[in-house]
């Protein structure tokens, strides 16, 4: 997103600001039981991690830091982090596994890419791949003609959605980009590829989600105007019925409206700049209703959606002025502050939400209070009633309370986001 205050928000160097209740205040508060408990998902060696997504099992996907700077796919399930690998390059990132723990992949390869393109994302301008994890093996997945391709996310039949680029070379795309990119959906075994065509008008775009309908959701615009890196963003949000692509309007700015994930009620959420194109805020896509602005937590001036289940329960993340975020939980009109309904005394701070199964489990990515390391997170419902409303409701009032981290941790950070590779790929909307 090139827009300011977008860029202010995801680029990486203000991770170093998120919010973090006070260590001091939280060892004077009686640790609550809260509506979710807290797993650390931990890492494959390295400082950093973030899930993607999660399945009815609580197996989930997503990318960690190595020991040094690489990252790998990872697919974590009762306390053990698998490493998924790559195709041969240094870096990987998977989406959401589906029930069948498949997980779309998007991989670099060992090869150098002839036309200086960094598909990926990761600042090492290796060709990039989508894949299909499956069984302990990835596939690598074609591309329309061109050389890079990504895959985002796979629906329970198999079908996966992302962006392969078909060979045209594009004068008006943004450096590094040399080439134009389509949305394309792969078949069940990852042989056949199918392209999504842009909205008319329009010449390039990207599929980021798809539902068990075969139902995609994504973006599409110019290679001018749409981007792959360093986010996934373009100005007009689009459906795909059938293959044929439908515009969801936007909030009343042109610039950034994208659809994130679609549920099987063909419910879609994303983001959209209002009028003036100076913020972006969350959405909601019905065909009854259209497209209805979620708002932000409090006085946030900015929120993304990650994901919507099959029951209409949304997640994503809210951010204040000053580009500080915190998770949300959103369900019948009403956003709440993650954060507000888990321990008091959790050790972890729920920066974004990426995903939420139908079961209500959430993943996404955290902040670790005693060393800023930014780890992934699985959030899963207690059974029965808690008594944490009242503090729910203080934070939907924008009175809760996000003190800054400590200098040293905010160092540590700093240090841990310029050393590692961390890079926008965990930041995009997914």
């Amino acid at each position: 997103m090139k827009s300011t205050l977008l860029i202010s928000i995801f680029t990486v160097s203000l991770l170093a600001t998120l919010a973090a209740s006070a260590q001091s205040n939280a060892a004077e508060q009686k640790p609550e039981s809260g509506r979710y408990r807290v797993i650390d998902l931990g890492t494959l060696g390295g400082t950093f991690s973030s899930a993607f997504g999660v399945n009815r099992a609580r197996r989930v996907g997503g990318a960690a830091q190595l020991p040094g700077e690489n990252q790998h796919a990872f697919l974590w399930h009762h306390g053990h982090m698998t490493d998924l690998g790559t195709l041969g390059g240094p870096n990987s990132v998977a989406g959401g596994p589906n029930g069948r723990d498949e997980l779309a992949i998007e991989s670099e390869t060992a090869t150098t890419d002839p036309l200086g393109e960094d598909f990926c994302g990761f600042g090492t301008h290796f060709i990039c791949l989508g894949a299909l994890w499956k069984g302990g093996v990835m596939t690598p997945l074609p591309t329309l003609g061109g050389n890079n391709g990504l895959a985002f996310t796979l629906n329970n039949r198999g079908r996966l959605v992302g962006v392969a680029e078909n060979g045209v070379q594009d004068s008006s795309c943004r450096s590094p980009q040399v080439v134009d990119f389509e949305a394309v959906v792969w078949g069940p075994k990852g042989d056949h590829i199918e392209e999504l065509r842009p909205l008319p008008g329009d010449s390039v775009g990207f599929a980021l989600a798809i539902n068990d309908h075969g139902q995609a959701v994504g973006s599409s615009g110019s290679c001018a105007n749409t981007a792959i890196v360093p986010l996934a963003v373009g100005p007009h949000a689009v459906l795909w019925e059938n293959g044929s692509p439908v515009d969801l309007g936007n909030l009343g700015g042109k610039l950034n409206n994208t659809a994130a994930a679609i549920n099987d009620r063909t419910e879609v959420v994303g983001a959209s700049d209002l009028s003036g194109d100076t913020t972006i805020h969350s959405f909601l896509w019905t065909k009854e209703k259209g497209m209805e602005d979620l708002g932000t937590i409090g006085s946030d001036v900015s929120s993304l959606a990650g994901w919507i289940n099959n029951k209409g329960e949304v997640v994503g993340w809210s951010c204040d002025s000053n580009g500080i975020c915190r998770a949300y939980y959103w369900e019948n009109k009403v956003m709440t502050d993650l954060n507000s309904l888990i321990p008091a005394d959790s050790k972890l701070y729920l920066a974004f939400a990426f995903g939420i199964n139908d079961d209500g489990d959430i993943v996404g990515q955290a902040i670790e209070k005693s060393s800023g390391e930014v780890h992934a997170f699985l959030a899963t419902p207690r059974c029965g009633e808690v008594n944490d409303q009242s503090e729910a409701t203080d934070t939907q009032n924008g009175s809760s309370e996000r003190a800054a981290l400590s200098e040293n941790v905010r160092g540590l950070l700093q240090q841990r986001v310029r050393l590692g590779g961390f890079g926008s790929r965990f930041l995009g909307i997914r």
